[in-house]
């Protein structure tokens, strides 16, 4: 069965570059929004947006102190892709020739742009 074009789970999450931008913001530590907004190209509003939909998926997690809030990565929700990846990852290690051969089919694609 295809998936549905939406965020609600952690494939559809990450997807996005900007949220993956925001993730590896976080993997550094707890952080508050303005000052993700600071290290990244992104408007406040926006931040705001895709870390709601992390949070809604679980990637995240949200803390009040006073005023401000504080996002920090909760890393156990990515499970489910890392499972997903270790399928492939036995591939990857098991021929480890094929990865040279699909690089080199990436720079010859590459030069012909």
């Amino acid at each position: 069965m295809a998936r549905t074009p939406s965020t609600s789970d952690v494939f559809n999450a990450i997807a996005d570059s900007h949220r993956r931008e925001i993730l590896d913001a976080l993997i550094t530590g707890e952080k508050a929004v303005g000052t993700i907004v600071k290290g990244l190209s992104m408007s406040q509003p926006q931040v705001s947006k895709h870390l709601r939909v992390l949070n809604e998926v679980g990637l995240v997690r949200c803390r009040a102190e006073g005023r401000r809030r504080l996002y920090r990565l909760d890393a156990a929700h990515l499970q489910p892709l890392q499972e997903w990846l270790a399928k492939y990852e036995q591939a990857w290690n098991g021929r480890p020739d094929r990865v040279d051969d699909y690089l080199k089919e990436l720079r010859q694609q590459g030069e012909k742009e």
